[in-house]
Order: structure tokens, then C-alpha cells, then sequence
């Protein structure tokens, strides 16, 4: 189903020793994007961001794919098809059943079958949201696609079961590449790697001797590494050490979450993932929110900013920026939030407060534009 909504910094693929700009699928001046809605709370998000969009006139096509729950990859395979037709996609969070025999994760199978092997979070504070810790501004880059997530496991006798942590040279090489280019293009200082190499000598050895390797090739950003234990400990104490933090796949999403509540919880934080050729948009805690569905009290705010970055990505930044002002407006100058940051507001009330600050914003531009007619 197709439904319509009416160029910054270059559009860069990292590639182990290259990179290419691949443009967007455009068609009649409108971008294709592939949107999964998800479950829980996602099929809500996304009709606040289709609203948002309409309102400001975004020139966005949604192809919007539904999956369900069936222990097969049918469905999954036609959300890989679609964003390989557009390479860009916005994505709520598909859950996984635990308990089913047969079910795997979805979230994985679509990250590893795209080979979006980063995972890159921006995890900082915001003026009007109450939090501990003040100036927390930390990007988490985490390996996507081996690991613990590389889905191995089997049960030798009953009682016994095994787990595989798969980790190799080359993509320890790519995602330290990726995380030092990154931090070189946006002006970020020091890059921290995570590990337990202590312990899993030879897994996490390798991952930590492959960024000690990259970062010699960038003399300019200070490289050091921290033990995944003690990391969470000096997150929750002395957040203002770290700059960008490079992880392998678990480590990186518990250090998110663990971020994510430090800056004001799960309803305010985007995040993407991407690869070679393609990339995906969606909030950085990969939860559902399955217990808020349908009662108009989930925070909106992640999954607007994740739309909002979806755009700059296409080179709409003006849309963009439009977009994020109105939303960091609301956050810092009026009293409309949700419960999880301390208000009393619903979900539909947070939309129409980011479309009233958006309508003053056109407006202002609009006067702007007039004066200097």
C-alpha cells in the first residue's frame, strides 16, 4: 500500500576501502520509503508521523509493509524486497515470541539478510526532560549482524544447550572502520571499544585487536578500551568520559538501553542501522511497547526523531530541521509530555503540540521570507 505525504551533506555508503553515494528511490519528485509498521505501539507511531508529514508537506511515499507472527520468513522476505527497491526504511519493532518453538527474531533476520551491520545511536540530553545526569551526549556504534545475535544455538543431550558467539576478522575491521570514519566526519574525539576480552580471550580479543589496528590509521581521535562490567559502572557515574563508544553486538544494545534511560528513558531516542547499499530507521530501544498499545500514553518522541533523521538521510533537511525544532520546542518550552518524563499528557496531545509549535514555525519563516521579499 502506497500512501503519500507532497539535497545538506553528500549520501555516503561505507565500504571497507571506498565509499559510494547511492541515491534514494525517487519517483514524480516524491522519495520511496519501505515502512514496517510493527507491533504494539508502532502502527499508532506511524500514523502520528504520516500526520506530521502530510501537515508540512513532506514529498515522502510510504510502501507500507505488515508482518505478522507466522514462524515462517514469507513476510520478512517482502519488507528485504521492498527496501531493496527503495534502500530506506522506517521500521517500528517486530516482536519476537520466546516461548513459540520455531520463532526467531525478525529484527535479525531483516538486519543480517540486508547486512546492516551498524548500529549507530546518539544518546543526549534534552532541555525540558528531567534526568540525573546533565551534558550527556554519547554515540553508541555497535556491530549488527554477529556475535551473540548470530543465532547458533543447539541442544547437545537434554540439559545441555550451546550458544555460539561468532566473531571475525573482517567485520570486526568494518564496523572500527565505519565508528572511526564517523567519528572523523562529525567532529567526535575519542572512541572507546567495550569488550570482556579478559575473559573470551580469543572472541573479544579479536574484536579489540581489530580496533586497536584501525585506530592506528587515525592519529587524530584518541582510541582507549573498557571492560563491559566496568563500563557499566562508570556510565551510571561519570558519563562525561565517553565520546563514541564501539561495541560488539550485545554489549552494544544493553549499553543503549542503559543510555536511553540515563537521557529520559525509551520514548524519546532515535537510532538507524545500515550497510553497504541501505538503511533503517526506528527508535533506539528495540521493545514494542506491547502493554501501552491502544491506550493513547506512549511517548511519541523517538519515533518522530527516527522520521525526522529518515529525512535529513534523504536530503530533505529542511523538513528535517523543521521537524526536530518543533519537537525539541515542545519538550523544552511547554508543559504537554507524557508520563514517562513526568507529565500528564496523552499521545494525541504531544501530536497536536508538535503540530501547533510546526505551524508557528512556518508561519515565522513565512514572515521571514516576507521581509526580505
Amino acid at each position: 500500500m502506497f500512501v503519500s505525504c507532497a539535497r545538506s551533506t553528500p549520501l555516503l555508503w561505507w565500504m571497507f576501502d571506498t565509499v559510494f553515494q547511492l541515491p534514494p528511490t525517487v519517483y514524480g519528485g516524491q522519495h520511496l520509503v519501505t515502512a514496517v509498521p510493527g507491533d504494539g505501539i508502532g502502527p499508532e507511531m506511524l500514523e502520528h508521523v504520516k500526520s506530521i508529514f502530510k501537515y508540512v508537506q513532506v514529498p515522502v511515499r510510504f510502501e507500507e509493509i505488515r508482518v505478522g507472527h507466522d514462524i515462517d520468513t514469507a513476510e520478512c522476505d517482502l519488507v528485504i524486497e521492498s527496501i531493496r527497491r527503495n534502500r530506506v526504511a522506517l521500521k517500528g519493532n517486530l516482536e519476537t515470541h520466546k516461548f513459540r518453538e520455531g520463532y526467531f527474531s525478525k529484527n535479525h533476520y531483516i538486519r543480517e539478510k540486508l547486512d546492516l551491520f551498524a548500529s549507530v545511536t546518539r544518546c543526549h540530553s534534552l532541555n525540558g526532560v528531567p534526568t540525573r545526569h546533565k551534558d550527556v551526549d554519547i554515540v553508541v556504534i555497535r556491530e549488527n549482524t554477529e556475535g551473540e545475535y548470530s543465532m547458533l544455538e543447539h541442544q547437545n543431550i537434554p540439559g545441555v544447550v550451546e550458544s555460539l558467539k561468532v566473531i571475525t576478522r573482517n567485520k570486526c575491521n568494518r564496523i572500527a572502520k565505519f565508528a572511526f570514519d564517523y567519528a572523523k566526519s562529525h567532529g567526535r574525539s575519542k572512541i572507546t571499544a567495550i569488550h570482556k576480552a579478559n575473559i573470551m580471550k580469543q572472541a573479544d580479543g579479536l574484536f579489540l585487536e581489530c580496533c586497536r589496528e584501525v585506530s592506528k590509521s587515525y592519529p587524530e581521535i584518541a582510541f582507549d578500551s573498557m571492560i563491559v562490567d566496568n563500563t557499566a559502572m562508570q556510565l551510571v557515574s561519570r558519563t562525561d568520559q565517553f565520546d563514541v563508544m564501539l561495541t560488539p553486538n550485545l554489549y552494544g544494545n544493553v549499553i543503549v538501553a542503559m543510555l536511553c534511560g540515563l537521557t529520559g528513558g525509551p520514548g524519546l531516542t532515535p537510532s538507524y542501522n545500515l550497510g553497504h547499499y541501505y538503511k533503517l530507521f526506528e527508535t533506539a530501544t528495540r521493545n514494542s511497547g506491547k502493554s501501552l498499545t491502544g491506550q493513547n500514553v506512549a511517548n511519541p518522541v523517538a519515533y518522530i526523531r527516527a522520521a525526522a533523521e529518515m529525512l535529513k538521510h534523504l536530503e530533505l533537511t529542511e523538513h528535517s530541521n523543521l521537524i526536530n525544532r518543533a519537537v525539541f520546542k515542545v519538550l523544552a518550552e511547554s508543559k504537554v509530555k507524557t508520563a514517562d518524563i513526568g507529565g500528564t499528557n496523552t499521545t494525541s496531545e504531544v501530536v497536536d503540540a508538535v503540530m501547533t509549535q510546526l505551524r508557528k514555525e512556518l508561519e515565522s519563516m513565512s514572515a521571514q521570507k516576507a521581509v526580505h521579499a
